[in-house]
């Protein structure tokens, strides 16, 4: 669970906390009890059919979602509804074709137009569907008194004059009144006050709050979108669109559609001009082209491999909803995570150490008397309660022996619980629990020797993050006197270091905001690697006046918020100030949070997540809901969705090279390779509608299968670099285009007894044949240049494909294979078409099979071969824009917190390297007793200075400007160089060290420095580029 703010810190917060006492004051002073409401009547409870009555007049108790109609989907997947380009221009394709009268080529292309629209909008509901189904098991619940009896049920069903039971914890779930007592309620999310509102009888607690001290009755006064919540909480409601995503795939639309068109007009003009070809049929043939040289599939394929990917994440504990947050979650940069329950257990654990202040009892004793200060007949009521009653150990039945006459439970102006009991020898005593120093005024024995003693004890513990928990007993005279303190504290989880460790291989920097004290949050810090530079919010940003965010924010907060490893003691207000200030520096920033003072900062967040055991106002506020607790559901999550980034990026890769050379293949074909010129009839080279629509259905329908691809996932946050994706896809085009044109040449010569034919012993082939040729040339080289263009760093076989792409693609080429071998011989569109089986000769089919697969590899080759280019010399900045940790940042020079970001997470991954390399070599050291490896744990100690001088050398003049900054900035990258350099020398060295390990334990220390070594060049790497551009 996620921290409250300072202000509403939870209650074993407070425990440890000194100045808690001046903080509650202040809550109380503003407001004082009022006399109930003269009109105000309390619920007693409604009968189910007052309810049902009641709810037929009012509605369900649930706030209205903005969700499209499916059959508005469909209208948009069909260009009828909304802006989508591809389908209109289909549209006018399909009225042109009815106006030339070519009824044929009309119901093919009406074919096409539903059959894309079905699957999107078949791919697009399936993913809200599946989105829907996992948002209804996080319905919120309520305990409500119907017929007579309380009960717990989906608040869905809450109706104006229901009885209500309102607990510390628990979702408001309508506007409600209180009936009688005192509720502490958090209402910041609804009125940016961020201390809990003190409320009493006739008071409105709204929905989207949450209480958070007390537990009273109280009378429904309002549902749905009648309550406060449903009509001013509209910025809590997920956000629809595909946003980014959505921008990236209409760009490359817009050049794709706008190069198709340029260049079927200038077909069109220049067979209508030169050509005088009759009109209808070249308008026919060029509106068929540009109906499928545009990426019709390009949103459903991506929309499918995000909602398979919302799938996979829902199976690793993470709830996506909102599909465009995965594409987002794989270039995240920096994540903000609250410290209860993600990066520690949310359980406090009792510690064997417990003072004692009363000569003659144990430990067993304090705890069986802070066990009679709460009610241990019925469930415990929060987490110290839990702690004592469950967690600690103690036999309860015990306890049954004692009679409890009164009992008085936490309340933030006594901070502390007390029980007033009757033993079996019937003798009355009361014991207490609470904060030592509340505690201590009560002491009347021995008060002011147990006070110092109990003060040391506290700041002690205070200073290494222990909590402590006083317990206190009346004597026989009635005089209270204290017994001991407990200390307790909520441990880290087992795996949170190692999942930041790997959150750091990801490029992701962790940050800790929590609401806890500094020194409990200093403490979890150190223990988890994260650092210890952590803040109160004292030095944090606060909103203006107005209430508005300073634009300046980044600029003048941004460096002081990257060089904290986390903040203290923050207000939510904080916490939407710090991921706007990050944001606007330029890092795509997630943040996790619980609680409905979490939901504006969520709602900010590039990926606003959800932890497990949120509030309903945090979920809906939320991109993904986390179903199970840590972080590690988190950095599975960035993983999962860098693959579906990967995925995307090859489809799209292939399907700008897909239209490219589809397009260019018939633009030149048309203007140059003129089939008269080599003696055949036709005056140009075209191809029946029928084929081309085959193309473009096979290719569309098996590329779905791309979102089950296998994808190796980057080890940096994503970007899309389009400048690259154009210049790769382009290439992979021009060799395709270069290969059929060279195909469609040597057909039509083939007749020359010199041409290309018969060079290689092939006979003529005749017209009809060689348009059913290049039908089959054309369909093969589109998919074969589908593997080409998913693998990015070595040749087509370097990443294996999943079987079920593998399986499409075989089914897609064996279906255009078996078309262009049993095509029949006849007229199509004004063609003579045959199949390539149905003369003498029956390998043509073969031999373009051949053919292809030549090119095929030529084509990876060039593709491998302008990589290593564009990576040599950095052209488009291939190598550097992933390593510049910040969005839209290709270099270190255009942020300059960029350099300072990438040295922070490479700095804090070779810590936690040298960590866990210190942490076996010493272990081994003692148990061997060898001096070779005590000098290698002597030299890990230098490697870890040397690690945090070179880290702070990086950092160094990141925010100010000017040639005395970039002078700064030189010395700190060449300091940082001679720093990593000695680094890599003291590897060097350690390595022929360990060979004097044992051998059962050589082989974790090897793998523990190789490990080092690894996080070492990649600190290099970055200080290597900062200094490259600094020469530039």
């Amino acid at each position: 669970m996620a921290e409250a703010a300072a202000g509403t810190a939870p209650r074993d917060v407070e425990l440890s906390d000194q100045g808690g006492e001046q903080r509650y004051d202040k809550i109380e002073s503003k407001k004082e009890e009022k006399p109930a409401l003269p009109d105000f009547f309390p619920s007693h409870g409604l009968t189910t059919a007052e309810a049902d009555e009641l709810r037929t007049k009012w509605g369900l108790n649930e706030l209205e979602e903005k969700s499209t109609p499916k059959w508005v989907t469909y209208l948009h997947m069909l260009g009828l509804w909304g802006f989508n380009p591809m389908p209109v221009i289909i549209w006018v394709a399909i009225i042109i074709e009815i106006g030339l009268q070519n009824w044929p080529d009309v119901g093919v292309l009406v074919a096409i137009q539903f059959i894309n629209a079905t699957l999107g909008w078949y791919e697009t509901i399936k993913a809200a569907d599946a989105v829907a189904a996992l948002k209804a098991s996080l319905k919120p619940t309520a305990t409500v008194k119907r017929d007579g009896s309380w009960q717990n049920m989906d608040a869905k069903f809450l109706v104006p004059g229901d009885m209500v039971l309102l607990g510390a914890g628990s979702a408001v779930p309508a506007d409600c009144l209180i009936n009688d007592g005192r509720l502490e309620v958090d209402q910041s999310a609804l009125t940016g006050e961020s201390l809990p509102v003190t409320m009493y009888r006739g008071d409105s607690a709204k929905m989207g709050s949450t209480a958070v001290r007390g537990e009273v009755e109280a009378t429904v006064e309002s549902t749905g979108s009648n309550t406060f919540f449903g009509k001013t909480a509209t910025m809590l409601q997920a956000a629809g669109g595909i946003g980014h995503l959505q921008k990236i795939l209409m760009s490359i639309v817009i050049a794709l559609v706008a190069i198709s068109l340029v260049l079927c007009i200038t077909m069109l003009g220049y067979l209508l001009g030169y050509g005088r070809e009759p009109f209808k049929e070249a308008l026919t043939f060029v509106v068929v082209v540009l109906v499928v040289s545009i990426p019709i599939a390009i949103e459903i394929v991506c929309t499918t491999t995000l909602a398979l990917g919302s799938r996979e994440l829902s199976g690793h504990g993470a709830i996506v909803t909102r599909l465009a947050s995965i594409e987002e979650m794989a270039g995240m940069n920096m994540l903000c995570s609250d410290k209860t329950g993600t990066l520690t257990l949310n359980k406090m654990v009792i510690q064997d150490d417990c003072p004692i202040y009363t000569p003659g009892i144990t430990k067993e004793d304090v705890l069986k008397s802070a066990a009679l200060a709460a009610k241990w007949k019925e469930p415990p009521r929060d987490a110290l309660d839990t702690l004592v009653l469950l967690n600690s150990g103690l036999d309860l039945k015990e306890l049954d022996q004692f009679e409890q006459v009164d009992f008085l439970p936490f309340d933030p102006t006594i901070k502390r619980t007390e029980g007033t009991l009757k033993g079996p020898d019937g003798r009355t005593f009361k014991c207490t629990k609470g904060a030592p120093h509340i505690i201590l005024k009560l002491v009347e024995i021995d008060q002011e020797e147990v006070a110092k003693r109990v003060n040391w004890k506290v700041m002690d513990l205070g200073r290494r993050g222990i909590r402590s928990l006083a317990v206190a007993r009346t004597n026989d005279e009635g005089k209270w006197q204290m017994m001991g303190i407990l200390t307790f504290l909520d441990p880290p989880r087992s795996d949170t270091k190692i999942t930041i460790e790997r959150a750091l291989e990801y490029g992701v920097d962790v940050k800790m905001i929590t609401g806890d004290h500094g020194v409990i949050a200093k403490e979890t810090a150190r223990q988890l690697g994260l650092g210890t530079n952590i803040p109160d919010a004292a030095g944090l940003p606060t909103l203006a006046a107005d209430g508005s965010i300073p634009k300046d924010l980044g600029k003048k907060y941004g460096k002081m918020i990257l060089e904290a490893d986390g903040f203290a003691q923050v207000y939510p207000e904080h916490k939407y100030l710090i991921v706007e200030a990050l944001r606007q520096e330029g890092f795509a920033v997630g943040m996790t949070g619980d609680g409905v003072n979490d939901a504006p900062a969520l709602k900010r967040a590039d990926v606003g997540i959800a932890v497990s055991g949120a509030t309903d106002a945090a979920r809906a506020a939320a991109d993904m809901v986390l179903t199970l607790e840590g972080l590690s559901v988190i950095v599975e999550a960035i993983r999962i969705a860098r693959c579906i980034f990967c995925r995307m990026k090859n489809f799209i890769n292939y399907r700008i090279a897909c239209t490219l050379q589809l397009v260019v293949f018939f633009f030149i074909a048309i203007l140059s390779l003129h089939p008269s010129t080599y003696g055949h009839e036709e005056h140009f080279f075209k191809m029946p509608v029928l084929m081309l629509i085959l193309i473009t259905v096979l290719n569309d329908g098996t590329l779905i299968s791309v979102a089950y691809d296998h994808v190796i996932p980057s080890h940096q946050p994503e970007k899309w670099n389009l400048k690259v994706l154009w210049v790769v896809s382009t290439v992979l085009a021009a060799i395709a285009c270069l290969s059929s044109l060279l195909l469609l040449w040597g057909a039509l010569d083939a007749s020359n007894p010199k041409g290309m034919f018969a060079a290689f012993g092939l006979p003529a082939i005749p017209y009809p044949e060689i348009i059913t040729m290049m039908y089959l040339k054309v369909s093969i080289s589109d998919f074969l240049t589908l593997f080409c263009a998913r693998t990015h760093h070595g040749f087509f076989w370097s990443d294996r494909p999943s079987p079920f792409l593998a399986g499409a693609a075989t089914v897609s080429l064996g279906i255009s294979t078996l078309v262009a071998c049993v095509w029949g011989d006849g007229q199509i569109d004004g063609l003579h078409v045959r199949g390539l089986t149905k003369s003498s000769y029956k390998l043509w089919p073969l031999w373009v099979w051949i053919y292809c697969l030549v090119w095929w590899v030529i084509q990876d080759a060039c593709k491998v071969v302008t990589y290593i280019i564009l990576r040599k010399f950095n052209i488009f900045h291939i190598n550097t824009s992933t390593m510049v940790n910040v969005r839209g940042a290709a270099t270190f020079n255009e942020n300059p917190l960029a350099r300072q970001s990438a040295g922070s997470v490479e700095g804090k991954l070779a810590e936690m390297k040298v960590e866990k390399a210190l942490e076996s070599v010493t272990r081994v050291a003692r148990r061997s007793n060898e001096p070779g490896l005590r000098r290698v744990s002597q030299d890990l100690n230098l490697v870890r200075n040397s690690i945090k001088l070179a880290r702070a050398s990086m950092g160094g003049s990141a925010a100010t400007a000017g040639a005395a900054a970039a002078a700064d900035v030189e010395a700190g990258t060449a300091n940082a160089d001679t720093e990593l350099a000695r680094i890599q020398q003291t590897i060097v060295q350690m390595e022929k060290a360990v060979a004097a390990a044992p051998p059962e334990d050589r082989a974790e220390i090897q793998k523990n420095l190789e490990e080092l070594q690894r996080a070492a060049d990649r600190m290099a790497a970055v200080n290597k580029l900062a200094q490259g551009e600094i020469q530039h």
